[in-house]
């Protein structure tokens, strides 16, 4: 059931969030490359949210507006939002007024955001197999997704799409777990489906573009306990684990929260941070 508190949405539970498939979110102290054990898990994972469209956009947290500001180039015109899903990337690019294209590789993702942005060019596609044309853009953009790529295949195709010189960059909202509640708020939301394996580097080296620089930035976003659950239900993890094991981790945190002197007031601010990485293509690639 969904409802409204103030300008908070509210959820109960975890209904409706069971049948989606699509990729999940990175689970991650530093990013790497998504690897799991279970080649068929990582497969379900990392196409989890298809069916929970709706969902995804309205409980997932938009970026960061400096991380957006820092990773598409001063002058940049055309821009490639990559495995865009519901447009939570897009929403802040096209209020830039930059010329945005979204490419995805779920139908029902890319009809969520064709119905929130009209004007955007949609199209399906993978990171490995762009349908757009060599240096179409000045800048490509991925949120909460470079870590399902086949990275070294994805690289080669942003390079070609990428102008010479244009920028990559790639942002993952990931709950601040510098701040000791919410550290323990992200152990205790974690089942038996598995946390992404990570790594110091979520980039090998490449010849079409230069070194990774890397920025984190802070931003909160409003929440109610039903709320933040809600978006809880969206990770990947939560949607392929049991009916059962999805409604103990509720429990507790639903238990969690409201006995935290932060969060058992009502509506309370929770932590991200945007964990941000660019880097240029190189000019004579």
């Amino acid at each position: 059931m969904l409802g409204r508190r103030g300008n908070v949405l509210v959820t109960h539970g975890c209904k409706g969030y069971g049948k989606a498939w699509r990729r999940g979110e990175p689970d991650i102290d530093s990013v790497a490359v998504v690897t799991e054990p279970d080649t068929e898990l990582r497969t379900r994972r990392a196409g989890s949210f298809g069916a929970s469209a709706e969902l995804y956009a309205r409980y997932r947290p938009g970026y960061s507006a400096e991380a957006v500001d820092w990773a598409v180039p001063e002058g940049a015109v055309d821009v490639l939002d990559l495995a865009a899903g519901t447009g939570k990337l897009t929403e802040s690019l096209v209020a830039r007024g930059l010329n945005v294209t979204a490419v995805e590789p779920d139908a029902e993702m890319l009809a969520e955001l064709g119905k929130r942005f009209p004007p955007v060019r949609a199209l399906i596609g993978t990171a490995e197999q762009i349908p757009l044309p060599d240096s179409t853009f000045d800048a490509v953009v991925v949120g909460q997704a470079f870590h399902w790529f086949d990275v070294p295949a994805a690289l080669t195709e942003i390079g070609r799409v990428l102008r010479p010189g244009g920028t990559l960059a790639a942002l993952w909202n990931d709950e601040d777990a510098d701040v000791p509640w919410v550290s323990a708020f992200d152990d205790l939301r974690q089942t038996g489906m598995g946390r992404a394996h990570t790594g110091d580097e979520p980039f090998p080296d490449h010849p079409m573009f230069g070194p990774f620089e890397r920025r984190d930035f802070r931003h909160s976003v409003r929440h109610t306990t039903e709320s933040l659950i809600g978006m809880i239900c969206t990770h990947s993890q939560m949607l392929v684990a049991s009916a059962g094991e999805r409604a103990e981790v509720v429990d507790r945190l639903r238990a969690f929260l409201t006995e935290q002197p932060e969060t058992s007031a009502g509506e309370f601010d929770f932590p991200f941070k945007t964990l941000s990485y660019r880097s240029a293509r190189a000019v004579t690639a």
